[in-house]
């Protein structure tokens, strides 16, 4: 009988590879931290429950698997007292967690207000057909709502469409009356950390205008935080991490740690990966 394939979305975490692989890739997907010994009889009970929960979620999340008695730096770390220890880290934070074996439906649950499994397997389209346009969208998604209004799925994704046609007040409306197993999913998050940036620009003086101030004060981090936002939002991703990087670098502590918030908030809605990847590698070499 051959050992069944390891799961691509469980790993060994160890000291040395504990910033990249779950600090740092936290930025991009939540990973849920399993510290276990071998002689742990609730751990072996555990185990398997977590992988085969994360491995239907599809990629949305990982799992780390931390032997406590090898990795005694990670458990002092965490605190750990007594185990199994299974803590969520999101944002290079930890946002939750729970002790002890639980029934796999009360991990399910935990996992669910967190994050939502990804799509087994995303459909083509149609060949020969045109891409729909977020505008088409909109008004196909507005008819199958009228049919379902209970479908909260259909709500999620006339926000996203909305957002794309630069509506950002119908797109918060709906992201508002989500249901809170909805409300923490990856593209309500990425679709709130648009909505910021939208938010911080009202009222706000022009790109030239900023950059005047910036010339006559380089400390003038208002002024460098709203020009990070306007690139951004005007499709210079780049110069605007840049100018998040720049506060982070002459005070971290600015506006209560604004500046790693804002590069925090900019990684969730850019899906240029090479360039989220580089620049979070940047950010955190400033904090840690």
């Amino acid at each position: 009988m051959t050992n069944p394939a390891p799961s691509p979305h469980v790993f060994d975490a160890t000291e040395a590879n504990f910033q990249s692989e779950v600090l740092d890739a936290s930025f991009q997907q939540p990973i849920l931290v399993d510290l276990w010994a071998t002689w742990c009889g609730p751990c072996k009970t555990l185990g398997p429950i977590l992988e085969k929960l994360v491995d239907s979620f599809n990629g949305a999340l990982r799992l780390a698997k931390v032997d406590v008695d090898k990795e005694q730096g990670l458990a002092a770390a965490f605190g750990v007292r007594s185990i199994p220890t299974v803590v969520l880290i999101r944002d290079g934070q930890p946002v939750d967690g729970f002790g002890g074996a639980q029934p796999e439906s009360t991990i399910r649950e935990f996992l669910l207000r967190h994050v939502q499994p990804a799509a087994a397997a995303a459909q083509e389209p149609a060949a020969g057909l045109p891409e729909e346009s977020p505008h088409q969208a909109i008004a196909r998604l507005q008819q199958e709502i009228a049919a379902e209004p209970d479908k909260a799925e259909l709500h999620l994704d006339l926000a996203v469409a909305q957002m794309q046609v630069g509506n950002a007040e119908a797109a918060e409306a709906e992201l508002d009356a989500l249901p809170a197993n909805l409300a923490n999913d990856d593209r309500a998050r990425r679709l709130r950390g648009q909505l910021e940036f939208a938010h911080s620009l009202k009222d706000a003086p022009s790109a030239s205008e900023l950059r005047a101030r910036i010339a006559r004060d380089p400390g003038d981090h208002d002024a460098r935080d709203l020009l990070g936002v306007r690139l951004l939002i005007d499709g210079d991703a780049a110069a605007g991490l840049d100018e998040f990087l720049a506060i982070l670098k002459a005070d971290r502590q600015w506006h209560d740690g604004q500046a790693r918030k804002r590069l925090v908030a900019a990684f969730n809605v850019l899906d240029d990966e090479e360039l989220v990847g580089n620049y979070r590698r940047r950010m955190s070499s400033l904090l840690f």
